[in-house]
């Protein structure tokens, strides 16, 4: 009995001593997979927060979430080449200088940017059925250009302008199918002017997240952001494809046409921007002169702040203050809009437009820092709630079957006057007072030919549908 207890006791030692040193492994392993959560959960605890928030409120079931995200990736993309670009052909010579290689740039770029524009809404109204995959060619083009740009700049080839016209064709055609997608994502009583703000917040806080980055891998080397928009492009390319089946449905869905476009059809047989009422038009007129002010400014203040910068700033710290006042005025217009969800449209787009030409007009009488950036904020935030407005309107009076293509007709128009505002702004005498006096006067026929149309709108309920 003795000698059957010895090993019977030994083996019970043994466990103990396993299950010891079995227990400090545990530990060590345990300690091991706390340390990694812990450095894990900046990058997962941070992916979780944003994923709540973009799914929020049924935005993840119908998929409003994924485009959120996914136009997260595109501002995040396009400001890196925005910073490679910028140091190009803007910081890296003396002023003059660079006024040409902009002009250049514009040339080169935005000139022929303004024939193709108008075609890019037509052309993917003919692809109704590969949204998605229009939306990842965009995505993995503006990745490849990323990687010519980034041998162009180093070498100073005249390669980039090409390029550079090909990330603007392409970042383009992305927003006129966003535009149509938007509308084909919406969770159940959600309007189009909240999902709108949502898609756009997220595309701005990427930005602003995307620019300080940009500006640090710049000071690598003028390839590191060009790089880094490489990787961001590339996993929009992929992400693209998560959106659901759905973005590439259209059922239901016609040709929306701009007034100038018809063709000798009866008018039933044209369905169209023209025969759904005059505060659509009226409304886009006023955002094409907002657009064309944002244009403007991007381009004049640039070089003016080069040459006379705000008061005791440099040149770098000007352009800085303006930028971020233009997107905090953006980030809060939006914001804005989402919570007056619509309300009176018309009337918000003629305030808002006064709004902004009496900021031009005091910055142009009393020019200086100040005011400056308190139009870029204005200008900003007027822009963002003009838009979202648009949009409301063409909800309210566009019938569903042409709707998604009044979106991208719309948006392209809107782009061409951003294209024709900075031509405009390049080619001004840098003298503050006079270049925002032209601002304010072309403001202010955008507001005097668009403001009678909407208020008469606003009184009679809308804009109903006519024929012409």
């Amino acid at each position: 009995m003795a000698a059957a207890r010895t090993p019977q006791g030994a083996a019970r030692v043994g466990e103990t001593r396993g299950r010891g040193r079995g227990g400090g492994s545990g530990r060590f392993g345990g300690s091991v997979r706390a340390i990694g959560r812990a450095l894990r959960f900046p990058v997962t605890g941070a992916g979780r927060g944003i994923r709540k928030v973009t799914h929020a409120h049924g935005a993840g079931e119908s998929g409003l979430g994924k485009l959120i995200e996914l136009h997260a990736v595109n501002g995040a993309g396009d400001v890196m080449i925005t910073v490679a670009l910028a140091s190009t052909v803007f910081f890296s010579v003396p002023t003059d200088e660079a006024r040409g290689r902009v002009a250049l740039y514009l040339a080169i770029t935005m000139a022929p940017f303004t024939v193709l524009a108008p075609v890019i809404g037509p052309l993917l109204d003919r692809l109704p059925h590969g949204r998605r995959a229009a939306m990842a060619g965009a995505m993995l083009a503006r990745a490849l250009l990323a990687l010519i740009i980034s041998g162009a700049a180093a070498t100073g080839s005249l390669e980039l302008y090409p390029a550079a016209l090909g990330v603007l064709v392409a970042s383009k055609a992305y927003g006129v199918v966003r535009s149509a997608v938007v509308p084909r994502l919406l969770p159940p009583r959600f309007s189009l002017v909240k999902a709108n703000s949502r898609v756009t917040l997220g595309g701005l806080l990427a930005t602003g997240v995307a620019a300080p980055v940009g500006a640090g891998l710049q000071a690598l080397g003028p390839r590191y952001p060009l790089y880094g928009a490489f990787v961001i492009f590339m996993a929009g390319t992929f992400l693209s494809f998560t959106l659901p089946r759905k973005v590439d449905s259209a059922k239901g869905e016609s040709f929306a046409l701009l007034a100038g476009e018809g063709r000798q059809e009866p008018a039933a047989r044209r369905p169209g921007l023209r025969t759904v009422g005059a505060a659509v038009t009226h409304a886009l007129g006023a955002n094409a002169s907002l657009r064309w002010l944002s244009g403007f400014l991007t381009f004049f203040l640039a070089f003016l702040l080069r040459d006379h910068p705000l008061t005791g700033s440099s040149a770098a710290v000007s352009l800085g203050i303006v930028a971020v006042s233009a997107g905090a005025g953006n980030a809060i217009g939006t914001a804005v809009g989402a919570w007056l969800r619509a309300r009176a449209p018309e009337v918000i787009i003629v305030f808002v437009v006064a709004f902004v030409l009496g900021a031009a007009i005091t910055a142009a009488v009393f020019f200086g820092a100040f005011l400056v950036a308190c139009l870029a904020a204005v200008a900003g935030f007027s822009q963002a709630l003009a838009k979202l407005s648009l949009d409301a309107l063409i909800q309210r009076d566009v019938p569903e079957a042409v709707r998604t293509s009044a979106f991208a007709r719309s948006e392209t128009l809107l782009q061409v006057s951003w294209v024709l505002g900075g031509a405009i702004g390049i080619v001004m005498p840098l003298n503050g007072t006079l270049g925002l006096c032209t601002a304010a006067a072309v403001i202010a026929a955008g507001w005097l030919l668009t403001a009678r149309g909407l208020l008469r709108s606003a009184r009679t309920g809308g804009g109903g549908p006519r024929v012409v």
